[in-house]
């Protein structure tokens, strides 16, 4: 985790003081289970809670140390945590962790982490769709070209392409609530998970407390296609992060200049040129995406454990679960303030529509001649023979229009009038149905 790309309430929930709180929780429910079993006795199990809960809540720095201190002697950090809890709780400590196993901990607490982290990507897309919705309604009818290959090719509105970004977050937001649902699993089931010392009942309750399903087979360890498919949805939504600041950033490029990260008073481009406006937001945006779409590779490699269990998935998961979720964390951030505070310049998007004379509309035409009565085959000669006209000759003083050189064509000329010519390429007729797509998209 680096702390430039950080945000405080997502960096806590994997702090060493956070994760030991929820190892006590787990620890001090399963104790009150046992207990209402009798599993254990019901007063041993109030004061593990009465005495450990306070230890447990103020857990400071130099309690860290010396939890560290016993896992330098022990090589185990769950048996140092307990040996800690133990130096306070004293006697009833005995009947800590009893039947269990530390997977048992450990897998229940990376649960209740990861759905607390969805729980904050999640807010954090509902954000980042109501500025991207703000700002597509804004911009409905806002005309720009749109691109295939990077090259001029129909006209489209700005609305409707942050309409397509916000249809593409939505859908990262289904399956980032898909793969919460289907990690939040608590494992209570003891060595290999065949519950031999600890009774079911104990990990129904404490699912139940800690607002989680029970895992159907735990093996020893919950089933890592579980936590896979948790970090392909964060790798998907790190692309679609990326989609869209790759927009921005061919959409801000000097020779196109259609839209623009804001400039914030003060802000200094380049330590060379004075003059520089560049689009860091957006370039950062597309590295940090790099960064947590690395971390599904190593999260589907964990999935194929040895046998009941191994622990070369532990290590991996020490990093990519707080690393995955704190970049995207900060990255749907940084996309939000950057989307609602983006530049457009309509005008420019106008100039560059018209800028190749009207070749935009050569489907409009080829459709206008087919019907017409020409065939496809001689109706796209056609238009092209004209639209190569335009665009090779566009920038000499005798270049013609697309609309003129049509009508200079004489196979054109006698298909298509004027008039009729005109009502072909009326820009209006491009966006008639953008309110349906709206529609699709946002709902009535």
């Amino acid at each position: 985790m680096v702390p430039r790309y950080a945000r405080p309430e997502m960096t806590a929930i994997w702090s060493p003081e956070t994760r030991y709180r929820i190892w006590f929780e787990i620890e001090a429910l399963a104790a009150e289970a046992m207990g209402d079993l009798g599993t254990i006795p019901a007063e041993d199990a109030r004061l593990i809670r009465e005495k450990g809960q306070p230890r447990a809540d103020a857990i400071s720095a130099a309690d860290i140390a010396r939890i560290d201190e016993i896992e330098r002697e022990t090589r185990h950090d769950v048996i140092a945590f307990l040996t800690w809890m133990a130096e306070g709780i004293g006697e009833s400590a005995r009947f800590m962790h009893q039947g269990m196993t530390s997977s048992d901990v450990l897998d229940t607490c990376l649960s209740v982490q990861l759905t607390r982290a969805a729980d904050l990507l999640l807010m954090d897309l509902d954000q980042l769709l109501a500025a991207l919705k703000r700002r597509a309604e804004e911009h409905k009818f806002t005309p720009t070209v749109g691109r295939s290959h990077g090259i001029h090719a129909e006209p489209t509105t700005f609305g409707l392409k942050l309409a397509g970004h916000y249809a593409e977050f939505a859908r990262c937001r289904a399956r980032i609530a898909a793969a919460r649902a289907e990690v939040a699993t608590c494992a209570i089931s003891g060595p290999v998970g065949t519950f031999a010392s600890v009774d079911p009942r104990v990990e129904e309750f404490v699912a139940a407390k800690l607002g989680l399903a029970v895992e159907p087979v735990s093996t020893q360890v919950i089933p890592r296609d579980r936590h896979a498919a948790f970090f392909c949805a964060l790798a998907v939504t790190a692309s679609a992060i990326e989609r869209l600041a790759t927009e921005v950033r061919h959409l801000q490029r000097s020779e196109v200049r259609e839209a623009e990260e804001f400039f914030h008073p003060g802000q200094k481009g380049s330590s060379a040129m004075p003059h520089k406006r560049n689009p860091v937001l957006s370039e950062n945006l597309t590295g940090l995406a790099r960064v947590v779409r690395g971390y599904a590779t190593p999260a589907l490699e964990n999935v194929a454990l040895w046998h009941e269990r191994d622990i070369s998935h532990s290590s991996v998961e020490r990093f990519i679960g707080p690393d995955a979720t704190i970049t995207l964390d900060f990255a749907l951030a940084r996309l939000t303030g950057m989307m609602d505070k983006l530049t457009i310049y309509p005008d420019r998007m106008v100039a560059n529509l018209e800028s190749l004379g009207g070749v935009v509309h050569s489907q409009k035409v080829l459709l206008a001649l087919t019907q017409a009565g020409l065939s496809r085959e001689g109706a796209y000669k056609a238009v092209q023979r004209a639209a190569m006209a335009t665009w090779t000759r566009l920038a000499e003083p005798d270049g013609r229009s697309f609309r003129d050189n049509l009508l200079a064509d004489e196979e054109v000329a006698g298909k298509l009038g004027a008039e009729a010519l005109d009502g072909a390429i009326d820009p209006q007729r491009d966006f008639r149905h953008v309110d349906t797509i709206f529609a699709r998209v946002f709902g009535a």
